[in-house]
This record gives structure tokens, sequence and C-alpha cells, in this order.
């Protein structure tokens, strides 16, 4: 049988998780990569040759439809900037391809309706590689509300706190500006959003939310005596003594996609996290109503002291609770190694704190329900995410079948895009959002 042809487009640090997928799989080769910067591409192709399997063609963004016929593609992996993903999303659908997006599927309702109108006319679908699901301990937490272990969810508060590691990262680089990311609404917590809208299999109504940049900016950073003079951190004197500083050059997998690519575009992946051309939030507040009534509050900071997330449900036998500790400070931790954590991206760190699920029930003693969090990134949620895409070229040899039901489709990406995408309006309107007529306002 030949093996499936596989393209990817955008060859940064997430695309490299997609192009080392690919290449530990059967039945599928990476034929053609597509970036604009010809060092990254270089990247990718060495981890490929390292990998024993044969270098991919290259191409400008420019030539993509040409090289979706030329090298007779039938699977396209988009990672780019966010901002990009709805023109290679439409292209793939067009083109008749299997078409598999990072999250998230876009940045704007606008886009979104435009892929959900191509679906529909195409016939044609939408994998969103929402791994969180693929967790063993979120699936789990979805276990239990499906056996009915705490009766009908009634409301969920989900707590997520980024810290000056990771947290701090998104201002650094293209996410900093909105019309790049959608925000970390939309970024960052499409993830959650999905999450629990696939933990309650309901689809959100209503939106409402508050949000603000409190803590990055160059106004909060000369206000409180947190900024440091410089643009951009590697090779400025400046940034020496700066904690929030990331210097490329100590980086080697940083240095050889970004700092050595540098000169080719001029994309400095470490700006100051001070600078006054930010546009999106640092501290958000969302309320969310789901057509089953059930309601969300949801927290996000980005400048906390540890990572991790708290999630609580209410239900109508009792309350379930999940926590966990991504990254844990510790001395001497530094921004070029800071800690990596239980279901963020690597392996965890020693003590990173792990994940803990309790059940409390009406009228009767809580119980620690035993779990174990997998090595590997996202809790070991990026490997079988892998194994559910490409086992066997289309994932059909993937051995896990609840790897392959938590794949996420278009409808999905929408759904989590909704509540983002509706949070960032209400934010300047200052009123709740419906998001029927957001995703279709006819």
């Amino acid at each position: 049988m030949n093996s499936r042809r596989a393209a990817i487009v955008g060859t940064g640090h997430r695309g490299r998780m997609y192009t080392q997928g690919v290449a530990a799989a059967e039945g599928i080769d990476v034929v053609a990569l597509c970036d604009p910067n010809p060092v990254r591409l270089g990247v990718h192709n060495q981890l490929l040759a390292d990998r024993g399997r044969p270098r991919a063609s290259t191409w400008a963004p420019e030539d993509f439809k040409t090289m979706l016929q030329h090298e007779r593609v039938d699977t396209l992996v988009v990672t780019t900037v966010d901002r990009f993903h709805d023109r290679y999303i439409l292209a793939g659908l067009e083109a008749g391809v299997r078409v598999i997006t990072e999250k998230p599927m876009t940045t704007d309702a606008e886009k979104c309706r435009r892929i959900l109108d191509t679906v529909l006319r195409t016939d044609n679908h939408v994998t969103v590689t929402f791994n969180y699901r693929f967790s063993p301990v979120h699936a789990e937490v979805r276990r239990l509300l499906a056996e009915g272990t705490i009766g009908d969810p009634l409301s969920v508060h989900f707590e997520w706190l980024l810290d000056v590691h990771h947290g701090a990262d998104y201002f650094r680089r293209w996410h900093r500006q909105k019309v790049n990311s959608g925000g970390l609404m939309v970024h960052k917590a499409g993830h959650h959003f999905d999450l629990v809208n696939w933990w309650l299999q309901a689809a959100p109504e209503t939106v409402f939310g508050m949000g603000r940049l409190a803590f990055y900016g160059a106004e909060n950073g000369v206000r409180r005596g947190l900024r440091h003079d410089y643009e951009r951190a590697t090779g400025a004197p400046a940034a020496a003594d700066d904690p929030f500083a990331l210097d490329l050059a100590d980086n080697p997998g940083l240095k050889a996609l970004y700092l050595d690519a540098e000169p080719v575009d001029g994309y400095q992946r470490d700006r100051n996290v001070f600078n006054d051309d930010i546009t999106i939030e640092d501290d958000m507040a969302v309320m969310v109503r789901y057509d089953s009534g059930a309601t969300m509050s949801y927290h996000l900071t980005a400048y906390s002291p540890w990572e991790g997330y708290r999630v609580m449900f209410n239900g109508s036998r009792g309350r379930l609770e999940l926590e966990v500790a991504e990254n844990t400070w510790r001395a001497g931790d530094s921004v070029a190694a800071s800690p990596t954590g239980a279901l963020h991206g690597e392996d965890p760190a020693p003590d990173s704190g792990g994940a803990r699920i309790v059940v409390r029930p009406l009228w009767a003693p809580p119980r620690e329900v035993p779990i174990v969090v997998p090595a590997g990134g996202h809790g070991g949620g990026d490997e079988r995410l892998m194994a559910a895409l490409f086992a066997g070229g289309d994932g059909s040899a993937c051995e896990d079948p609840a790897a392959r039901a938590a794949i996420a489709t278009e409808y999905d990406g929408a759904n989590a895009l909704a509540i983002g995408a509706a949070a960032n309006q209400s934010f300047v309107t200052g009123q709740p959002v419906s998001v029927r007529d957001l995703l279709d306002p006819t």
C-alpha cells in the first residue's frame, strides 16, 4: 500500500511535534514543508534526516496551492501563526485533502464562519488538535462525569494560572499582538474551553467577560519598577539582570529555529514583555452559559508565581475537583531553563506537583481517584494524539479507541473559538454575547 503524503505548513517550535510525529509513524511521509523562512525549513528537514526519513521538498507560502498539487498531498497539517490558519485550511478543504490544524482553528468569528461554510459546501472536514483531550487525567474526568458520579453537572469553575516563565513568553513573541493570536482567550484558553465543552458534552450559548492588561506592558512595567530598557533581550546589556528576559543564544533549540533564522525575516522571539506594543490581555474573567443549563466561571492569570489549574464541577449529587500543578518554583530557575510541567509541554520536572482528582459526594465522605500522569508532552497527551492522527498513516492503526474518539472536529473547534471570540467582544462592549449571533449573524 502506498504511504500517505503529508505536508506541514508552519515550521516553528510547535510544528516540530508534527514533523517528529509523522517521522515516527509508519504509512505516512512528510513530502513537503511550507514556510517563508528557509532556515526553519532546514531545521525541520534535519529532524526528518535524523530519524532516517527522506528530506521533504520546501515551498514558500505563495506557492502553497501549487505544492498541494505537485506533491500529491493527501494530508495537510497547519501549524502557522494563528491568523493564517484559515488561509491554509480553506485551500486544503477546497483541494479535498485531509486537513489537520493546530488549535485554535482560527482567530475570529468571521474566519470561523468561512471555514464552516466551506466544510458544508465541500463535504470535507477539519481535525483540530486539542491535545489536552488526550491526557489520561482529562479522559478520567470525562469518564467520571459521563458515568454520573456527581449527577448532572450544574456549574463549573476553572482557574488557570500561567507563571512568569510560560505566561510571560506569550508577551515576548507574535502572540502579543491580538491580530496574530486572538489573544490568550483564543490561543491559550481555547484549550480549556474545549475541555469543558467536551467534559460537559454541551455547547456554549452566552458569554460575558472582563479583561485587561494588568501586569505586562510598558505602563505597568514602569509603574512597578519592573521595566528594563531594551527592545529585545539577546545581546542587550540592559537585559542581563532582568528575570523576564529570554536570551535565545542560551537555548540551542530556540537559537536554531529563531535566532539563526532572524536575518531572513527579522522575526524577534525575545521581545521585552514590558514594551508598549502589546495588545493582548493578561488577566481575564469570563462567564459562560451552556445549552445544558450549566454555567462556567473562568479566570486566566498570566503572571503567577506557579503554573497550573483548578477545575471544580458542582453537580446534583456532589462535587468533582481536579487540580494540576504544572510548574512549581525552585531556586535557580531561569527563563531559558524553566521547569516543564505535568500536563504542559514536555516531561514533568521532578517537583512539578502532578495532578489530583477528588470526588465529594453528597452525604458521603470524599474520595481521591487514583490517577497516573504519564511521561511525555501534556501528560502523555501529545503521544496519544500523534498515534490517533498518524498510526497506520491515517490513525486507523491506533490501538486506543478512547484516543480515536477524542479527535475534535471543525464544530468542536468552532465552539471553543466562539467562547474566546465572544469574550474578546464582551471585553470591548461590556455586554454579554450570544454565540449563535456571533457564528451565524444572519
